[in-house]
């Protein structure tokens, strides 16, 4: 088996790789100023999707341009998260470089799309020969999939981005396949977090106290997951709240029948829903909600923009209110510098911010501890690390243990792995 990685080798973002130059997993973007997509155009003979995140998910029209049609395999939640995530794409930048397809590359993802289920092993046919594959729940986020390659000689386990800790909408990952080769994600492979019901009772305990101050919360949170998660535990801890931007959307599909059963508890995130407020955008409608004693969770979740930029405007001069970031603030991002020096560029100026700021880690990926349990059933495997910043030191931490492993390079080719 030959792997040539195209994105994502010790880096986050633009994930991407290519097997016998015929099978292609995933195929992202990286969504930074400017963005970057995969190095070379590629033109698969079938495509396999681990989960439906833009670093994973972002270039796949792309794939269909021209003649290619090749076959896009994906769990059913992947593939509505795709479509929703490619038409905000288009919508919000068709026809400029930051949009690298149309809107006819995008009406033909329909064509070639296949759905399978978790543990439903399926056989897909190259000009390299047959594999089959098999999706395992990797309990990152709805619909996430740890894949299995076999191509009769190698098993190759592509991890995708994964979680072993049990969150709202999924449960953590338990499946561990035998596999020859692992390519395994490493974004937290320097962090150790608290177990997950204290982080979320701390939260929980945060806004309650803020509430009860007089004070209003915004809580800026990725529309893919962590918004569903903030809304999960403001149901169980009895706070009221509002929902913005495109986690509205992105509720409403995972509440589709054919998803639910990809939820951990369907139940529990229609009551989620039940129990939050829904923002259409009407004209002033959220500067009236941003004066209001309550929490409103809204993307983005790093202060990019959307409708959290028209909140926190509104909210930060008065030290009653707070301001709740819910994951990971990328180096450069409005929302590391609001936690790092209590300022935020607001309509093109920085601007102090009076208004608490408060950091949670509600990661849906394995942290250190995670990763090295869920390495530890691949003793005897060949390890590759990717999808991380510190690939290389997280490698030689794996040999250090007696794993064989190594962190391959964005351009490397691999030939004869697990042979």
């Amino acid at each position: 088996m030959d792997l040539e990685f195209l994105g994502g080798a010790r880096e986050i973002g633009r994930s991407a790789m290519l097997i016998d130059d015929a099978l292609l997993l995933d195929f992202g973007m990286d969504s930074g100023d400017p963005p970057r997509y995969p190095v070379r155009d590629v033109d698969p003979d079938a495509v396999v999707v681990s989960h439906g995140h833009l670093d994973h998910v972002g270039s796949i029209p792309a794939l269909l341009s021209g003649d290619s049609r090749p076959p896009i395999h994906w769990t059913q939640p992947t593939y509505d998260l795709a479509m929703l995530l490619a038409r905000d794409t288009l919508s919000l930048h068709g026809g400029t470089y930051d949009c690298p397809f149309t809107e006819a590359e995008l009406a033909r993802l329909t064509q070639v799309s296949e759905t399978h289920g978790y543990r439903e092993p399926f056989t897909v046919d190259t000009d390299a020969g047959r594999y089959e594959l098999t999706f395992f729940d990797a309990g990152h986020v709805v619909g996430s999939a740890h894949v299995l390659v076999n191509d009769g000689d190698t098993r190759l386990l592509y991890t995708g981005d994964f979680h072993t800790e049990d969150q709202q909408l999924v449960s953590g990952t338990t499946a561990r396949p035998d596999a020859d080769v692992v390519l395994c994600e490493s974004t937290y492979s320097d962090t150790t977090r608290p177990p997950r019901d204290e982080l979320e009772r701390a939260f929980a305990d945060s806004l309650k106290a803020t509430i009860w101050e007089g004070g209003t919360v915004v809580v800026p949170a990725f529309a893919i997951g962590r918004t569903q998660e903030v809304l999960c535990i403001c149901e169980a801890h009895d706070l009221e709240c509002y929902v913005d931007g495109m986690g509205k959307r992105v509720t409403e599909l995972f509440l589709r029948p054919r998803n639910r059963d990809f939820l951990r508890d369907p139940d529990l995130l229609r009551r989620a829903k039940g129990n939050a407020r829904f923002v259409d955008g009407r004209d002033g409608q959220r500067k009236r909600i941003a004066t209001q004693n309550t929490v409103i969770v809204t993307t983005s979740g790093m202060l990019h923009g959307g409708p959290a930029m028209t909140y926190v405007p509104e909210i930060r001069t008065h030290p009653a209110n707070k301001i709740a970031l819910t994951g990971y603030q990328v180096e450069g991002t409005p929302g590391r510098e609001l936690l790092e020096t209590g300022s935020a560029p607001i309509d093109g100026r920085v601007m102090p911010v009076s208004a608490q700021v408060e950091g949670y880690d509600f990661s849906a990926h394995a942290d250190r501890e995670g990763l090295l349990a869920f390495l530890e059933s691949y003793r005897d495997a060949t390890v590759l690390v990717n999808h991380g910043d510190r690939c290389e030191a997280f490698a030689e931490e794996l040999r250090a243990e007696g794993f064989d492993a190594s962190a391959p390079a964005v351009g490397d080719v691999l030939t004869n792995v697990g042979r």
